[in-house]
């Protein structure tokens, strides 16, 4: 647990956020039910839906695949420090989704500017970036992350909790950032935001076709 980190690359926790969620699978398939009533008062977290995710799962096992165990306190340790460590790194790959991200939802709120208005010299321009190319880099951050999740074959409740919080945390930022630049609150401007939302719904059901 010590040595996982923020700096971790997105794919090395994909990849262990997918091993350990098969090893909680296993072992919540290996102990009697007798040993749920811990999950109880967890009912509404997500961790606790994938869980019950584990029992619809389970039932298309081969009776007799797992043998079950009765549970004693190192298992249900072990099962609570798993929850834990699944719980650490879905939190880094939300959250090193939502730093990408937050480097170009502030720029995504100002429709790029007319010809008029972008008589720059040559050494400014080398360094403006238009606010089109913002819109495109968040698809593109999504895009990685999606791919990231499939090729490490993340459950897919965990990977969808991952974008909604991204798109909340999304929702959020841009309605500020609108609020705070006034100057931005024209009709220009807003149909410039609603083409970029536009897009993002239409990666949207993209997604949703690839992905579930």
């Amino acid at each position: 647990m010590g040595r996982i980190t923020v700096q971790d690359t997105n794919d090395h926790m994909a990849y262990w956020l997918s091993n350990t969620c098969s090893l909680l699978f296993l072992l919540h398939r290996s102990l009697k039910s007798s040993v749920s009533s811990e999950e109880k008062p967890e009912a509404t977290s997500i961790f606790s839906r994938m869980t019950q995710s584990f029992h619809s799962s389970s039932a298309n096992l081969p009776v007799g695949v797992v043998q079950l165990v009765e549970a004693n306190y190192p298992a249900l340790l072990f099962k609570q420090q798993l929850i834990a460590c699944v719980e650490k790194i879905f939190g880094i790959i939300r959250d090193n989704l939502k730093r990408d991200l937050s480097q170009h939802i502030s720029c995504c709120i100002q429709a790029p500017m007319t010809s008029k208005e972008t008589s720059k010299t040559s050494e400014e321009s080398k360094h403006d970036t238009s606010p089109a190319v913002h819109w495109q880099n968040i698809i593109e951050c999504l895009n990685q992350m999606l791919s990231t999740l499939k090729e490490n074959f993340v459950p897919p409740i965990l990977a969808q909790k991952i974008f909604l919080q991204n798109f909340a945390y999304m929702n959020v930022q841009i309605f500020n950032s609108l609020l705070q630049h006034q100057e931005c609150s024209t009709f220009s401007n807003g149909e410039y935001v609603k083409s970029g939302l536009d897009e993002l719904e239409k990666w949207c059901a993209e997604a949703k076709f690839l992905f579930f």
